[in-house]
Order: C-alpha cells, then sequence, then structure tokens
C-alpha cells in the first residue's frame, strides 16, 4: 500500500468510492484476548456467573458489532454480511478468553473492519458481565489474522 485511501488530495477525510470495484468474495480473520485472573474465568467455564451464559451473550453481541460496524466506524461502507462466525475459547494459561471472527460478504470492499469490531464488542462484553468480580481485565492483542478477496488477494499474518 502507497497511500492513506481516507484523505483526498487537500488531505480532507473521505469515504473511499468502491463503485467501480467488482463484488467479490471477500473474507477475513480476526482475534482478541481478554485476560483476567483464573478465579473469574472459572465462574465463566462453570456457568456459575449470576448473569447467566457469558459465552452466549458475547456471541451475539459480536455478530452484532460486525453487522453494525459501519454505524461504529465513521468512514466504513455498510455491507450485507453473509457469514458471522464467532469461536470463544478458555485460555487457562493467560488465563483467559480468546475470540475469532470469521467474516464473510460478497461485496466491493472488505470485511475486516467487521471482524475486528466484532471481536471487540464480544471481549468488551465479557468485560461488561463479569467487571463486578474482576475490574482488572485487559483487553489485549486485537489483530487481523487473514483476509481474502479482492484486487489485493489473500494475505495472512505470519506466525
Amino acid at each position: 500500500m502507497s497511500e492513506l485511501t481516507h484523505f483526498d488530495a487537500d488531505g480532507a477525510a473521505r469515504m473511499v468510492d468502491v463503485g467501480h470495484k467488482d463484488s467479490t468474495r471477500r473474507r477475513a480473520v480476526a482475534e482478541g484476548v481478554i485476560r483476567m485472573r483464573m478465579e473469574t474465568l472459572r465462574l465463566i467455564e462453570t456457568g456459575g456467573h449470576t448473569k447467566g451464559d457469558v459465552f452466549g451473550v458475547a456471541r451475539i453481541a459480536a455478530i452484532m458489532g460486525a453487522k453494525r460496524t459501519a454505524e461504529l466506524v465513521p468512514l466504513c461502507h455498510p455491507l450485507p454480511l453473509s457469514r458471522v462466525d464467532i469461536a470463544l475459547e478458555p485460555v487457562p494459561e493467560a488465563p483467559g478468553v480468546r475470540c475469532t471472527a470469521t467474516v464473510e460478504t460478497k461485496g466491493p470492499t472488505g470485511v475486516e473492519m467487521e471482524a475486528l469490531c466484532a471481536v471487540q464488542v464480544a471481549l468488551l462484553t465479557i468485560y461488561d458481565m463479569c467487571k463486578a468480580v474482576d475490574r482488572g481485565m485487559v483487553i489485549a492483542e486485537v489483530q487481523l489474522l487473514e483476509k481474502a478477496g479482492g484486487r489485493s488477494g489473500h494475505w495472512q499474518r505470519e506466525p
């Protein structure tokens, strides 16, 4: 990439024109973790949290976050998403929870922002549901793992 596409020649912010681009299948995968005390992770895993199914609520929140990305990130295009898959897994060695979001569409622009937004919203929801027992949780390592489709083709983060 040689230029920042969200700025015009005068440096003003703009929404990128994607009207001339072909609609192709696009996919993005992002992940992030929320670190917490082991006692908090055990509450989530055993279903002992008084607010209910933490993973279930976080999964729905992530899907909603992906669908509403254009309302949250000013220069994103609203996209019809064809798939949002959210995986939440305990990470005892952290301790914490890893969220992985896979988002797909067929359109003129990619879904990287939707995947990243889904991860953030899932992790924020876990924070919200567990903050009464653990205010020291940390959301970290939110990153794009892979994107496919479009003119720039396939990209994958190096391990």
